[in-house]
């Protein structure tokens, strides 16, 4: 079996208090990545729903997501 959902979970870096987390260490795939931690590392729950609906998006189209330099340069 090869799995391909993945890349969830960023949002377990933060403790209760926090809204955003600053990182220098990007990990992911960039297709799925929001372009505010792709860019800058800033990292939010947002960042999870994101990456959600780009996976979303390319179960319902039937397409894969767009070159990782393309999506960040929108």
């Amino acid at each position: 079996m090869n799995p391909k959902i993945s890349d969830f979970g960023m949002a377990r870096m933060f403790t209760q208090q926090e809204s955003t987390v600053n990182t220098n260490r990007i990990v992911g795939t960039y297709g799925y990545m929001s372009p505010e931690y792709a860019m800058e590392g800033i990292c939010s729950t947002k960042s999870d729903v994101y990456s959600f609906g780009a996976l979303l998006l390319e179960i319902v189209c039937g397409r894969k997501t767009i070159a990782s330099m393309m999506l960040i340069a929108h």
